[in-house]
């Protein structure tokens, strides 16, 4: 899916890849199931503290949601994963990463 161009876009978006209900993500966050609908359907923004405890909650950056920048997935778990390997085992790593990029596009 191509990046959304605006804030509520993205926090749903981000919200059904984490398969959250509206109700788990509204309580994650600490606000009502109405209020995240009307953030969702760019009815109301939202204040820097709720924009903090939606990114958490969904593991984003506040800069994929507000502006669509950076990436919404959890690019450090990604790179603690593969920093875990020794270096005879990055080749290999690679190597599955790679077919797994290729299969991916069919």
């Amino acid at each position: 899916m191509e990046k959304e161009t605006n804030a509520g876009t993205r926090v749903r978006y981000a919200r059904e890849l984490n398969h959250f209900t509206r109700e788990e993500l509204a309580e994650y966050a600490g606000i009502s199931t109405k209020f995240l609908y009307e953030i969702e359907n760019n009815h109301k923004g939202m204040s820097a503290h709720t924009l903090l405890n939606i990114c958490k909650a969904l593991d984003v950056s506040c800069d994929y949601i507000m502006t669509g920048g950076g990436d919404y997935t959890c690019d450090q778990e990604v790179i603690t994963i593969i920093e875990s390997f020794d270096a005879s085992q990055i080749p290999n790593v690679k190597k599955i990463l790679t077919e797994l990029l290729e299969l991916s596009k069919y």
